[in-house]
């Protein structure tokens, strides 16, 4: 049986460090943009921009907390402080009354108008500016084959839901 390590290397040690380092001065600096811009955090951020990358503007509330690797209850505060602002909509599903679909109306596509110009200059200044495209799509691959293997045993918050089959539904 192999035994986990007991220590990093260096050079692993140093790329977590400029992770951790890079992942959170980015972070600081969009969620300010987000505030000046739009008045929205960044959860809020992420919720409107996954309903505005769906074809009808919707989803349902377990798949974007999925999504955004944010509690269950913690993104229905924040839907519900988006419904307040007339930004989203919420209503129970027509596929199963226990679901809660989430949808974007005119005027949160109008605030992601609003912020995007800025979100997106923001990454490119601070993150994109001194990568070349072959670096960009280094980092692309690794950070997507880093996230597949924590999406594997993900937190609690970030593990999809699982399906209550009801007696009807099972099988035999």
């Amino acid at each position: 049986m192999d035994q986990p390590p007991s220590s990093l290397t260096s050079t692993q040690l140093t790329a977590y460090f400029a992770f951790t380092e890079v992942s959170s001065l980015l972070r600081h600096a969009v969620e300010q943009q987000l505030r000046d811009a739009g008045n929205l955090s960044y959860v809020q951020f992420q919720l409107l921009a996954r309903l505005g990358d769906s074809p009808d503007g919707q989803r349902r509330m377990t798949d974007l907390a999925d999504g955004v690797v944010y509690s269950r209850s913690g993104l229905t505060y924040q839907a519900q402080l988006l419904e307040q602002r007339g930004l989203v909509t919420r209503a129970p599903s027509a596929d199963d009354e226990r679901s809660v679909v989430v949808t974007l109306t005119e005027a949160g596509r109008d605030i992601l108008a609003t912020v995007f110009p800025g979100h997106i200059e923001a990454l490119h200044h601070l993150l994109f500016a001194t990568l070349s495209d072959d670096d960009v799509d280094e980092l692309a691959r690794i950070l997507g084959r880093a996230a597949e293997h924590l999406r594997a045993t993900p937190p609690r918050s970030a593990a999809p839901r699982r399906r209550k089959t009801s007696p009807e539904r099972a099988a035999p």
